[in-house]
């Protein structure tokens, strides 16, 4: 008995660490995915790169931003997009596969909370995601694509600000997935808000490029608060002064959603249909 206790106490502060390091570990565990994410992550920085040079040929400025300026903001797009594309369909972990199968109900069967459970798996991508971007952003200033920000005090804002982002978007991710409770077969739904997420966020195009009353009705929306903002910081369009205002805006959207995903939990449990098994 005193040798299980033991046991116990020694591997169970180790499990949500375990937890959070499923997907990491997956991917690492097939080195061909990984050479290919870094073929594909080389292939969109070299196009962005080739795209925003080329649109820059003859100008000098667009919107205000130079051609320097906004081919840093596309790379670093392309890079940050890689915390947003951490894939666990291949470990069929995603909500959707769960509920379409009927596995889903172990998930509030289980003596770690669904919610939990969720929250840690959630981490562990984002933490596997900011791997991918540091060595990313690493490799493309040492080839000169990016420039540097405009100050350490930027330089700080933006890196307070992506945090609190992944946040915000931590919690949009998980109100888009919670839907899949009431609409058992949303697919569709998700790539199309999967779409708008990254086109509010300024993923494919900078928002400032944009008319006005996109960019209006952008503003307004959390997802611009997921990448725009802290890219916006690092290239100085968003003067670091600003950025107590950009984080507490970031900060209430994150809070606005932590209560309402966490109400949904509650309710979701109560939804689970066993589609499959």
């Amino acid at each position: 008995m005193a040798k299980a206790t033991t046991m116990a106490n020694a591997t169970g502060p180790r499990f949500p660490w375990r937890t959070a390091m499923i997907t990491g570990r997956g991917e690492l565990a097939s080195p061909a995915r990984l050479v290919g994410v870094a073929a594909r992550l080389a292939v969109q920085v070299f196009l962005v790169v080739c795209l925003w040079r080329g649109l820059y040929v003859g100008t000098a400025t667009v919107a205000g931003v130079d051609r320097d300026h906004a081919v840093t903001y596309a790379v670093l797009a392309v890079l940050a997009a890689r915390i947003r594309e951490v894939d666990r369909f291949a470990a069929r972990d995603e909500v959707i596969q769960h509920v379409t199968s009927g596995t889903i109900v172990y998930w509030f069967l289980r003596p770690m909370a669904a919610r939990r459970y969720y929250a840690l798996r959630a981490f562990g991508d984002r933490l596997y995601g900011f791997v991918w971007v540091l060595t990313g952003y690493l490799v493309v200033s040492a080839l000169g694509l990016v420039v540097p920000p405009p100050s350490a005090a930027s330089a700080a804002a933006c890196a307070v600000s992506l945090l609190c982002g992944q946040l915000t978007f931590h919690y949009i991710v998980l109100l888009t997935d919670l839907m899949c409770f009431w609409a058992l077969r949303n697919e569709s739904a998700l790539l199309v808000l999967g779409f708008a997420q990254n086109l509010l966020a300024g993923v494919y195009v900078p928002l400032w490029l944009f008319p006005h009353w996109f960019t209006a009705v952008a503003g307004v929306l959390p997802f611009q608060a997921t990448l725009n903002a802290p890219l916006a910081l690092y290239i100085g369009r968003t003067p670091a002064q600003e950025a107590l205002s950009v984080v507490a805006g970031q900060l209430a959207w994150a809070l606005v959603l932590a209560v309402l995903t966490r109400l949904l939990w509650a309710r979701a449990a109560g939804r689970v249909v066993v589609q499959g098994g």
